[in-house]
């Protein structure tokens, strides 16, 4: 089973996060993957990725709407980078090309 981690922000830090994760998390389970999303929001960083996730994970989905804090978490994951408007309105084809990724590089 493909475990996805990602992190969502935005410039204003308000509505887009939130719905950017909502929408990430929703593709994740229609694909019966596994998921679970930070958001750096104008409240600061919730639901935080700790080392056990990051480790766990395939794939690393990225904002790229602004410099998303923590990145160096990262190093040696594959990560995707996405504009939030992609990520509230095309997870699913987001998830669709990194899941033919995933298949092609198996």
């Amino acid at each position: 089973m493909t475990h996805l981690v990602a992190v969502t922000a935005c410039p204003s830090g308000v509505a887009h996060t939130y719905m950017a994760a909502e929408a990430i998390e929703h593709a994740v389970k229609a694909k019966g993957w596994t998921c679970k999303v930070e958001t750096q929001g104008s409240i600061g960083i919730e639901n935080e990725l700790i080392k056990d996730d990051v480790a766990a994970a395939d794939v690393v989905i990225l904002t790229k709407d602004i410099d998303v804090q923590g990145q160096e978490r990262f190093e040696g994951k594959l990560i995707v980078r996405i504009g939030v408007s992609d990520a509230v309105k095309r997870a699913a084809a987001v998830l669709d090309k990194i899941e033919t990724h995933l298949q092609e590089t198996a």
